[in-house]
C-alpha cells in the first residue's frame, strides 16, 4: 500500500536511490519502490510522461485507435495512462519489475505486459511491429545502456515512431551518457535506420532530486531540470532518410518552458 503521508524528501531520497550499478539491486529497489512511484513522482514534479506523450501527440498522424504502442519501461503504466485519453488502445508493456508490470496490469491498459531488464536481455518485442515505440526516463547512466536504442528501431514498423524522453540530469556520468546517446543517434540517422522528426526540449522536465530543500526556496528556476524529446520515424527504405538535415536543425532548435 502507497505511503499517503511520504514527504519531498523522501521522494528525493528514491530518486537518488533508484541508479544503482548492480542490476538485481536495480530490480529489487524497484520492486519495492512500486507503491510509492507515482506518488514520488507527483511530489518531484515530474513532468516528462506528459512532455513525451503531447509531443508525440502533435505529430502522429495515423489513427490513434489502431496503433499498437510499445511502451518500454513502462513502470506502474503512467504514459498508457495518458495516451488512453488521446484515444490510443492497443499496448504492450515491458520493464524490468515485476512489482512495476503488476500495478500496470491493474491499470487494464495492457493487452500483454513482459518482463525483460534492459541491457541485460533482448528488448522481447518482435522486429518491425509497432506504429509507437516510447520510452520515458530510462535513457540515462545508471539505467538502460545507449545501445537499447537500436532495439527500439527494429521494434518499431517502417514508417512508424520512435518517442524518447529523458532529464538532462547533473554530473559527469549523466553528461557522457547524453553525449553518448546523441552520437548513436545521429550514426543510426546517418546509416539511413530513421531520420528525426521533431525534438523538444523543455525547461521543467521535473524538480531536482539531488537539490536540499533549503537550497530551493528562492530558485524558482533553478530547482528544475531541463529534458529532451526525441522522436524518431523509422525508414520505409533503409538506404533512404526519409527527412532532410535542414528539417532536423528546425527541430532541434524548437524549445518550451512549460
Amino acid at each position: 500500500m502507497s505511503d499517503s503521508c511520504r514527504t519531498v524528501a523522501e521522494a528525493k531520497a528514491a530518486f537518488q536511490s533508484c541508479k544503482r550499478p548492480d542490476p538485481k539491486d536495480r530490480v529489487q529497489f524497484y520492486d519495492s519502490w512500486a507503491e510509492n512511484y507515482e506518488k514520488d513522482h507527483t511530489l518531484m514534479s515530474y513532468r516528462a510522461p506528459e512532455l513525451a506523450v503531447n509531443h508525440l501527440s502533435d505529430n502522429f498522424s495515423g489513427s490513434p485507435e489502431g496503433a499498437l504502442v510499445l511502451d518500454v519501461a513502462c513502470g506502474t503504466g503512467l504514459v498508457a495512462k495518458l495516451m488512453a485519453e488521446l484515444g490510443f488502445r492497443h499496448f504492450v508493456g515491458v520493464d524490468g519489475s515485476k512489482g512495476m508490470l503488476e500495478l500496470a496490469a491493474n491499470t487494464g491498459f495492457y493487452q500483454d505486459l513482459r518482463l525483460a531488464l534492459l541491457g541485460t536481455q533482448p528488448l522481447p518485442a518482435q522486429a518491425d511491429m509497432f506504429d509507437v515505440v516510447i520510452i520515458v526516463g530510462a535513457l540515462d547512466a545508471g539505467f538502460a545502456p545507449v545501445s537499447v536504442v537500436r532495439e527500439l528501431c527494429r521494434a518499431a514498423k517502417p514508417g512508424g515512431f520512435v518517442c524518447m524522453a529523458r532529464g538532462e540530469h547533473r554530473g559527469a556520468p549523466a553528461t557522457e551518457y547524453k553525449k553518448d546517446l546523441e552520437r548513436e543517434l545521429q550514426l543510426m540517422e546517418e546509416e539511413g535506420l530513421w531520420s528525426p522528426a521533431a525534438v523538444k526540449q523543455s525547461e521543467r522536465y521535473m524538480e531536482d532530486p539531488h537539490l536540499n530543500a533549503e537550497r530551493v526556496e528562492g530558485m524558482e528556476e533553478e530547482r528544475y531540470i531541463s529534458g529532451t524529446v526525441y522522436l524518431y520515424q523509422k525508414s520505409f527504405n533503409p538506404s533512404k532518410p526519409i527527412i532532410n538535415h535542414t528539417h532536423v536543425s528546425a527541430a532541434k532548435a524548437t524549445f518550451s518552458r512549460e
